[in-house]
């Protein structure tokens, strides 16, 4: 019984350190991420250009400011987003290596372009 006890006792201080090790690893992923303001308003992206240093998470805060819903896409990072009108979406872009990348508004793709540069 002693033995099971110790046992579970040292499963459960390993399991911690781990969970630990992970919550670290992930709040100092979080804290150098490069955070993106940009907004969105009659089927234009404000900037039009957005610049990233390469080889860092980005975070892209983005206020649709039209009444109607909106979707970010951009097939080169592989993302996509329904973004409500009149309301804020995140949208995490995973590290990327240098480089021009297409977004769109795909329910305005022909005229709400953007782009992110990653240097």
């Amino acid at each position: 019984m002693l033995l099971k006890a110790t046992f579970t006792a040292t499963m459960f201080a390993a399991a911690a350190a781990a969970l630990f090790a992970v919550s670290a690893t992930g709040a100092a992923n979080a804290q150098s991420a490069t955070e993106i303001q940009l907004s969105y308003k009659d089927k234009k992206f404000d900037p039009a250009e957005i610049t990233a240093p390469a080889n860092t998470p980005i975070v892209i805060k983005l206020k649709n400011l039209d009444a109607k819903a909106m979707e970010f896409e951009s097939k080169p990072l592989k993302i996509e987003k329904v973004v409500a009108g009149s309301s804020d979406a995140t949208i995490n872009v995973r590290a990327q290596k240098p480089g021009r990348y297409e977004f769109v508004d795909e329910y305005n793709e022909k005229v709400a372009k953007g782009t992110l540069v990653v240097k």
